[in-house]
């Protein structure tokens, strides 16, 4: 039986001086990411030379990154403005279920994006006709599935447990480790398996990515010193996305079922900081990419000019 009907969110910090600097940094932040991610999308869509599979899934991604945000930072920024650090607890599952399906997409569609770059570099003759506009449809729609899979299952295993009290939360947003916390019932069994629901994933992924890897790795031996360096410079900026990305998913949910005061800095790096740096990582390391921003930036300036 529930009696708690929200919760409290106890946020980053008390300090009110530390609250306003964390506002402007988390509101510039939120804003960068939607500007730079809404850039890559409008770039991608009206410049026909960018229509290969790779920016197909570069323009999801920036999708993905947008809504990943805005899961938490809208709500990040009300609580500080208003001091009001108080979430229902539909609200507080919704927000965990929204948080685990887009990371859950991500985190297939980074698989998706390396298998992409393998047919790329391994297959070059084959490319077009492997990544065809079908497959990269149905691989976009199975990463799309595979997510919602994941949330779901946390929020399966998260709906049967009673909360009675207390109601405080010590984090900036609703998660796993923390509710669980929380729950008035023994987690010792339940803990580790909705946790491994994230851990496995994680590894799983990790894995998958590092054999597309070492097999691109294996193949540049054939190649040209100007086709690995332009392989290997395509290849870097989705390597350090996915650095950044799962070296925090890893130390969040690859451990036992315990909560450390760095987790609010891993979460805030893994949900403000990786979709605000995704879009400058592909854009500084992707020639065509600014090639194209800058001829679109060039033709809107002609038209105001006009």
């Amino acid at each position: 039986m529930n009696n708690v009907t929200e919760f409290i969110l106890l946020g980053l910090t008390q300090n009110p001086v530390l609250q306003k600097i964390l506002l402007a940094v988390i509101l510039v932040a939120y804003l960068i990411t939607l500007a730079g991610n809404l850039l890559i999308l409008v770039t991608i869509f009206s410049t026909p030379a960018l229509k290969s599979p790779m920016y197909y899934f570069l323009s999801y991604l920036s999708i993905l990154d947008g809504f990943y945000s805005s899961c938490m930072a809208p709500k990040m920024i009300f609580d500080l403005i208003s001091k009001k650090n108080t979430i229902s607890f539909d609200a507080c599952l919704t927000q965990v279920f929204a948080e685990h399906f887009i990371g859950g997409t991500e985190i297939v569609l980074l698989v998706v994006m390396a298998y992409d770059r393998y047919v790329a570099i391994c297959k070059p003759l084959h490319y077009m006709t492997i990544m065809s506009r079908s497959v990269c449809v149905f691989l976009m729609a199975m990463t799309v599935v595979l997510g919602f899979l994941h949330g779901g299952v946390q929020i399966l295993l998260m709906m049967p447990l009673p909360f009675c009290g207390p109601n405080i939360i010590d984090h900036f947003l609703c998660d796993l480790m923390p509710l669980l916390e929380l729950a008035c019932t023994d987690t010792h069994t339940l803990g580790p398996l909705i946790t491994a629901n994230s851990g496995s994933m994680c590894l799983l992924t990790f894995c998958m990515l590092v054999a597309s890897y070492f097999l691109i790795l294996r193949s540049l031996r054939n190649h040209s010193a100007e086709g690995r360096r332009k392989a290997l410079s395509t290849c870097a900026s989705h390597v350090t996305v996915v650095i950044m990305f799962f070296v925090p998913c890893s130390y969040l949910y690859l451990r036992p079922l315990t909560s450390f005061r760095i987790d609010k800095a891993v979460t805030v790096f893994c949900t403000i900081a990786t979709p605000m740096l995704n879009p400058l990582i592909y854009t500084l390391r992707n020639a065509e990419v600014k090639n194209a921003m800058k001829k679109l930036w060039g033709q809107m300036k002609k038209t105001t000019d006009q």
